[in-house]
């Protein structure tokens, strides 16, 4: 029998939950980007917008769609992303969480937030491909996240696809500052580009002290915004194994978010 290939790890901006609907460049570029990967045999995803004090992972079998959100079309809330839950894997990912020292609990019924459905609406639109959804811990310190993600990395060699789902400029205060001419403001400019020499030199003393060393951190990363960062910590902790990453996307809405994609291999 072959032996599955050693899957990515992806890092997907979320963005406004209207990407599920929305033709953009960016949903252009969502929609093909499974192309660009192997088949998953099922998926791993941390989402930003399911926050826990304890590392919890969905166990659920069946898996429904949860509208955690408010004021958008009607047309939104008739999305709904389906696919089947795997019990085995919630158990698989447990069982190497516990390995590692990581205290963590699995959530029997719960249905999938915005952070998760709405990007694998596109990528994955089939709703085919088995989704086991986990907690972020925002109060953990950076290397606490990264062990997380490291402690499933096995998992790449198993056929399984990890994606962390988050937004690395997340400020809403900001939005009052919008832009509608595609360009980004500096400090958010400043900041991302600060973070992919981090992220693609794998600089991990910076990145886990970015609040202190990145320009325009407090902007980009405000303290009640932190919890969309943190997935990113999350990824390349499973990609520490390779510690290869790239940009496969990047564009700022309203000129004071962005949509990054960084994938790992």
């Amino acid at each position: 029998m072959t032996e599955p290939r050693k899957m990515p790890v992806l890092f997907i901006a979320h963005g406004s939950p209207m990407i599920a609907l929305e033709e953009s460049p960016y949903t252009t570029f969502l929609d093909r980007l499974s192309e660009s990967v192997p088949p998953p045999k099922a998926i791993v995803i941390f989402s930003a917008h399911w926050e826990e004090a304890v590392q919890t992972v969905n166990g659920a079998a069946r898996l429904e769609t949860m509208y955690d959100f408010g004021g958008f079309p009607d047309a939104l809330y008739q999305v709904r992303y389906n696919p089947p839950g795997d019990p085995a894997l919630a158990q698989r990912v447990g069982s190497l969480l516990a390995a590692a020292g990581v205290q963590h609990r699995v959530e029997a019924n719960r249905a999938l937030d915005h952070g998760v459905w709405t990007i694998l609406h596109r990528v994955f639109p089939a709703q085919t491909v088995p989704v086991v959804e986990l907690s972020v811990c925002a109060q953990l310190t950076p290397p606490e996240q990264y062990a997380i993600g490291r402690a499933l990395s096995p998992l790449r060699d198993e056929g399984v696809l990890i994606v962390a789902s988050g937004v690395t400029v997340h400020n809403f205060a900001m939005m009052r500052f919008a832009r509608d001419d595609g360009q980004a403001a500096p400090w958010a400019e400043a900041f991302e580009a600060w973070l992919d020499d981090a992220v693609l030199h794998w600089q991990l003393d910076d990145l886990f002290n970015y609040a202190e060393r990145a320009p325009e951190a407090d902007k980009a990363v405000p303290p009640r915004a932190r919890e969309h960062f943190v997935p990113l910590l999350y990824a390349a902790g499973a990609a520490d194994a390779t510690r290869q990453a790239r940009v496969l996307y990047r564009d700022f809405p309203w000129g004071v978010m962005s949509n990054t994609v960084y994938r790992f291999d």
